[in-house]
């Protein structure tokens, strides 16, 4: 027996190296980075050790709204993304000849560049002095008044940073659910057609249970990516979003680390190990709540 668990963990070695020098070893270091006042990257010095690099991101403007941004977009693209793929999922059940078509149309925004994404988005949003963009010329064709969606209002900027952030995301949720809903027991659906059960019971009786660890995956990568969001807002809003009002955590601390205002390595540790213990604590909330609502 002993020898069985020595094989295995000389299996597991590789990963284990591989993990810790990675991701646990940078980790450790961020966090004393984060206690380290007035820390020099180029002389590797520092004057103080403390909590006020914590209580100065805490007190930055520019932070303040970053994180303000990041809940807007978790609480809006998360819940709504996994809410549309589970709809389109459950009709491309029900279309079986065509479904492989429409699995493969649905997923190509997804293995499209990012940025190209934001390029054609801005082609449909942005005002010009050339043309009002595409969605404009609708609301005007209705009767509405144009609205710039790139360097206008906070809330038109807001709307399309969600809107191309669930256009983003979306795809590889429907792929990962309709697999889901592909494997579900045919016989349940069987003995409760002939018991005579209403297709909305047997979608929240049935299919909701039986595909509620996928639904559960999907929320918690979903609530992952959505706080480390900063490509979607880079491609929408060019690199400069602290002026756009647009900035995210993560841009925030690549800012503080790489940005004009950067070359603070103490103060972007600070922002990022906030960022972890948020992201931690949603994680934490939402493993507690999986286990009444999850069916394994």
């Amino acid at each position: 027996m002993e020898k069985r668990n020595l094989k295995g963990w000389l299996y597991l070695l590789p990963a284990i190296v591989f993990l810790g020098f990675f991701m646990v070893y940078p980790l450790i270091d961020v966090f004393i980075y984060s206690f380290e006042e007035g820390y020099n990257s180029a002389s590797q010095t520092f004057f103080g050790v403390g909590t006020y690099n914590y209580s100065y991101v805490l007190r930055d403007p520019y932070f303040l709204q970053a994180l303000k941004n990041t809940f807007i977009l978790v609480i809006i693209t998360v819940p709504l993304s996994t809410g549309l793929a589970l709809l389109i999922s459950a009709g491309l059940s029900s279309i079986k000849k065509v479904r492989n078509l429409f699995q493969t149309v649905y997923f190509l925004p997804y293995v499209t560049n990012t940025l190209a994404v934001g390029l054609v988005f801005m082609i449909l949003f942005k005002q010009t002095d050339y043309t009002e963009g595409l969605v404009n010329l609708i609301i005007n064709f209705f009767g509405g008044s144009s609205v710039d969606f790139i360097g206008g209002p906070y809330w038109a900027k807001m709307f399309v940073l969600c809107l191309y952030t669930i256009w983003v995301v979306m795809p590889f949720k429907i792929l990962v659910l309709t697999s889901a809903l592909a494997s579900v027991n045919q016989d349940y659906y069987n003995a409760a057609r002939i018991d005579g059960t209403s297709r909305m019971r047997i979608f929240t009786k049935i299919t909701l249970p039986m595909i509620s660890p996928t639904l559960f995956y999907l929320i918690i990568t979903g609530f992952i990516g959505a706080f480390k969001a900063y490509s979607d807002a880079v491609a929408l809003f060019g690199t400069e979003l602290n002026a756009a009002e647009m900035n995210t955590i993560v841009g925030y601390i690549y800012d503080m680390l790489y940005g004009e205002g950067g070359g603070y390595p103490s103060y972007a540790s600070a922002a990022a190990i906030i960022l972890f213990a948020i992201v931690l604590t949603i994680t934490v909330i939402n493993l507690l709540i999986s286990r009444k609502h999850v069916h394994y």
